[in-house]
């Protein structure tokens, strides 16, 4: 049982427990799919985890240079990247020891084709399968706006030479229900570009380890989709479902301000750093020894120790049946 009042505060506190538990979930979706699973750094990059991970998962995805340079360093196997934009600065560092690159738009296969090919990478290019079930426009990649990803009347019938992949990133802590519908998608738009490819990424959003996610449906959708192209490697990158439920945020009261509201706790975090989607999902994170607060019971909202106006602990307030006091620990 792990004593959370005598690990230093501020702190970011993983289960090893329950990360394996996760994993080893992960690793029997990946073999009974036939698929690789691959992890995605932007939504898990706890490093000191790593020699536990890369005994179930083969690799990384990264999205910038020092991502990169993290998963080849830190983590090894196969290494994957994805960038809206490459910069042409950066990318010769960028490429080392990559194995898959995927390109956001036909200009930027142009612009660095020599160099990859010359680094033998395999060259993807990313789609837009204009669906996705994020409600949340900030983390809706399928946007009719959107900047992320290649239409199919852009890309047109037939793939620029030397493409050997197709990248579809649409979901965001999504469910199996959602993969089935952007499978549907990607045949309707991109299918008669999938005979002419070796690999299919299915980008991150896969939350695989939620309790309520139908893995047998998943194993069903990708066995069926693999069965029609045999020939494609099939990657998932899911972040957030690795780490999923795996550990807590400790944090400790510095000080109590009295409002016209609730009681305003300071702590010694910041939400827009350490918990931004509190802010910008929102969502409310659950406290230990906290629950939503009743008419006219006294209330606390957690506050961060930045400038930034709006740094509050998610879109709710909580109620404590013991008063909090200066230099209680939260969780």
């Amino acid at each position: 049982m792990t004593d959370y009042y005598k690990i230093p505060s501020p702190c970011y506190v993983l289960e090893s427990e329950k990360l394996i538990q996760n994993l080893e979930l992960i690793d029997s979706v990946q073999k009974r799919a036939g698929i690789t699973i691959i992890l995605a750094l932007k939504g898990f990059a706890m490093f000191s985890a790593f020699p536990i991970v890369k005994k179930y998962l083969q690799g990384t995805t990264a999205s910038s240079l020092f991502e990169a340079r993290l998963g080849r360093e830190e983590f090894g196997g196969e290494l994957h990247l994805y960038s809206p934009v490459y910069q042409d600065n950066e990318f010769q560092e960028l490429i080392k020891e990559a194995t898959h690159i995927s390109f956001n738009s036909l200009r930027q296969w142009q612009q660095f084709k020599e160099q990859t090919i010359f680094a033998q990478i395999s060259p993807g290019l990313r789609i837009n399968p204009e669906y996705s079930p994020v409600e949340q426009e900030i983390y809706n990649p399928s946007s009719p706006l959107s900047r992320l990803g290649i239409r199919a009347e852009i890309l047109g019938d037939q793939l620029p030479e030397g493409i050997e992949g197709l990248h579809c990133h649409n979901l965001c802590e999504s469910n199996s229900q959602a993969l089935a519908r952007t499978l549907e998608q990607i045949e309707m738009l991109f299918g008669h570009h999938l005979p002419h490819i070796k690999w299919l990424n299915l980008g991150g959003g896969h939350l695989i380890t939620s309790k309520s996610y139908d893995i047998e449906h998943l194993i069903q959708v990708i066995t069926s989709f693999k069965a029609r192209y045999p020939h494609l490697d099939i990657y998932m990158e899911p972040g957030s479902a690795v780490a999923w439920q795996t550990g807590l945020l400790r944090a400790t009261v510095l000080d109590l301000i009295e409002t016209s509201g609730p009681m305003i706790a300071m702590l010694d975090v910041s939400f827009t750093a350490h918990m931004p989607d509190c802010l910008e999902m929102p969502y409310k994170p659950r406290i230990r020894g906290a629950r939503d607060p009743k008419e006219k019971e006294p209330t606390y909202r957690m506050g961060g120790l930045t400038c930034l106006a709006g740094d509050f602990m998610g879109m709710g307030d909580y109620y404590f049946e013991t008063p909090l006091q200066i230099g209680d620990t939260i969780l």
